[in-house]
């Protein structure tokens, strides 16, 4: 019986899943179109096997968990489609088969164990009968596969046991097959798949290397936001049907294994984002329908059911709240932990951008920094003419003075209209003058770089003042660009360059720890040992991958890190990037105030900090807490004064390389 109706069972799951899948190609593809990279699929067993698993693996035993399964599946169903489907029966196949079924069973075990209490990242509902079903699909095939080697040969005649087998092969059929089609749990599987294939950032998956802190298997980094084109006929995304193809084909991938829910600062702050849920919310209006099914946490404070949507219908407020998309920090933390790669802040700017563009809806105190900095050019409104006035007393070199050009254009940001930051401003030219580097400013030709107009969706403004950047950075000769601004150092030197505008920038902290190796500055030892800590900011660390310069200058210091838990990739947002300080979305707590807990389970007595931003939002929090400084006023406060001016160069001097 079993031998006769095996084929049927394979073959028709086959062509019902298959049915499944166009239908689910169709669902992505009513996205935005872009050219078709076939050449791509080919790609997609490394980028699986290899770059998927090197996020997976943080989680060791999720990762061998993984590996047994779905390694057990693939070759169990390709094992079965040879030996059952087409007859091709053998002792050694048969043999294959059964080990392959016992290492998905071996799996199986491990995840039905973890769903047994399930924790509250992981999403309920389906996911818990598919915990099952992997049981029923390897036990199944197990069963029925064992007459292959000679053992109960009786299991593929008639009777009460092959219907019961029969009835349970079916089960894991139509959750692993059909449902992989079909919308079922396992459609993580298939959309993941082409997911990696298509990504919409090749470059995550290119020139492999080390985390120089956590030594963890990475990509390189894409994390610049993709241009708008602003003559298009909708600017940024009202519906689903407005994100491009390749992005809802992310959204269905999601295996809501409650990572980025995780790691999410403002979820964790009660703010009502949930970047888990968010991406659901995607697949709802892609498919169509309403979010009553979802079986995981919601939006803090939103309940779960009342919203609904469909490819073509608004997003905002129907499926999603605005509030949802202004809580976003972008820090990317939830980007980071993805294990399918999923870019949620790419989707909550695109959004953010048809409010602020298309609505004219951006909440009050973000919408009045981009009435400054449409009037002034900067977020504060603020005449740009004084932006070097905390340096009357510097004798600061302007670069309009150099026609022969210098080695560091030093970029001083919009910190440099904030009384604390000029307090890191000084440091770093006192750092500058004592290593005898040749550098200069603009002065009043310097203008907001364009990242808070960018993450608020403001795209239009960006544009605008990237543009007038670039025209004033072409008229002037520099080696590279040294700023202390995180954020300033993420725009010039990996968003210009869709412009035109390629530079060299340098983190100050790397620029430091430069000047450290080449023997250029030296420090006094600290006069009493203290327990420092040091926050990575994350447009410096997640964005750009430096992580090891700011410890590195901290060494220099003669000064021991205690690590926060959260620290490197992992690190905590300070709750100010992405203009969330602007949108300041209320929630149950302020994530500075968590990031301040996180250091006082250090006993750090000083936290150091490499952001203007980060300074402020860590220094926003109530006292008694640990001093807030920045690395350039550490250095500053222990540099040895050069004996002697022969470090210095004229201002006639070449441009010269700091040595790497």
């Amino acid at each position: 019986m079993l031998q006769t109706l095996l084929p049927i069972l394979i073959f028709a799951a086959l062509a019902v899943g298959a049915a499944g899948a166009v239908r689910r190609i169709r669902l992505w593809r009513q996205g935005q179109r872009t050219p078709m990279r076939w050449y791509r699929l080919v790609l997609m067993p490394k980028r699986y096997l290899n770059d998927l698993h090197h996020v997976v693996a943080r989680d060791k035993a999720i990762a061998h968990t993984h590996v047994a399964t779905a390694g057990g599946f693939v070759a169990a169903m390709a094992l079965a489609l040879v030996v059952h489907g087409f007859g091709w029966r053998n002792p050694i196949l048969g043999g294959l088969l059964l080990a392959a079924s016992l290492c998905m069973f071996i799996g199986a075990l491990a995840v039905n164990r973890r769903r047994i209490d399930p924790s509250a990242k992981l999403s309920k509902g389906p996911w818990q009968r598919l915990s099952k079903s992997l049981l029923a699909y390897s036990v199944g095939m197990f069963l029925v596969s064992l007459p292959l080697v000679g053992v109960a040969p009786t299991l593929l005649g008639g009777g009460v046991l092959a219907i019961v087998l029969s009835a349970v092969l079916v089960w894991g059929l139509l959750e692993m097959v059909v449902g992989m089609g079909w919308g079922g749990p396992m459609k993580h599987a298939f959309a993941g798949s082409f997911h990696l294939a298509f990504h919409r950032r090749p470059e995550r998956f290119d020139d492999n290397h080390a985390d120089a802190v956590h030594d963890v298997h990475r990509g390189s980094r894409s994390t610049a936001l993709f241009p708008l084109d602003l003559t298009a006929k909708t600017l940024g995304v009202e519906k689903p049907a407005d994100f491009q193809w390749e992005q809802l084909l992310g959204f269905d991938a999601c295996v809501q294994c409650g990572r980025c829910q995780n790691v999410c600062p403002a979820y964790a702050a009660g703010q009502p984002l949930n970047p888990k849920k968010l991406i659901q919310d995607m697949v709802v209006g892609m498919a169509g329908g309403n979010d009553a099914r979802y079986a995981g946490s919601g939006y803090p404070g939103i309940e779960v059911g009342k919203h609904h949507g469909g490819p073509n219908a608004p997003i905002v407020p129907q499926l999603v709240e605005a509030q949802t998309l202004w809580a976003c920090t972008t820090c990317r933390a939830c980007v980071e932990e993805c294990p399918m790669m999923i870019e949620h802040v790419d989707a909550i700017v695109d959004m953010r951008r048809f409010i602020t563009l298309e609505k004219g809806e951006t909440p009050e105190k973000g919408a009045a920094a981009i009435d400054n900095l449409i009037a002034t050019d900067n977020p504060g409104g603020l005449d740009n003419a004084s932006r070097l006035d905390w340096a009357a007393d510097l004798e600061m070199p302007r670069i309009q003075d150099r026609p022969e050009g210098v080695d560091v254009l030093l970029w001083l940001g919009d910190g440099a209209f904030d009384m604390r930051n000029q307090r890191t401003l000084r440091a770093l030219v006192k750092i500058l003058r004592a290593g005898g580097v040749d550098f200069a400013v603009l002065g009043d030709e310097e203008r907001d770089s364009g990242d808070v107009a960018r993450r608020l969706g403001d795209e239009a403004t960006f544009q605008r003042l990237a543009e007038r950047n670039i025209a004033t950075l072409s008229r002037y000769r520099f080696a590279r660009i040294v700023t202390a601004d995180p954020h300033s150092f993420h725009v010039l030197g990996r968003e210009y360059g869709a412009f035109g505008g390629d530079y060299r920038v340098l983190h100050h902290s790397t620029f430091i720890a430069e000047l450290f190796d080449g023997g250029r500055i030296s420090v006094e030892a600290p006069a009493q040992a203290e327990t420092v800590t040091y926050h990575d900011p994350c447009y410096l660390g997640r964005y750009n991958g430096e992580f090891a310069a700011p410890r590195q200058v901290l060494a220099a210091l003669g000064l021991e890190v205690a690590e926060m838990e959260r620290s490197g990739y992992r690190s905590r947002c300070c709750g100010g990037g992405g203009g969330a300080a602007l949108s300041d979305v209320p929630g149950k707590a302020r994530i500075p105030d968590m990031r301040m807990e996180d250091v006082r389970e250090t006993g750090a007595t000083t936290v150091a900090v490499a952001c203007p931003q980060c300074t402020a939002m860590l220094e926003g929090v109530v006292e008694p807490r640990p001093r807030i400084l920045d690395i350039a006023e550490m250095v500053a406060a222990a540099l040895v004064e050069p004996a002697t001016a022969s470090t210095t160069r004229t201002s006639t001097e070449a441009p010269e390389e700091v040595p790497a």
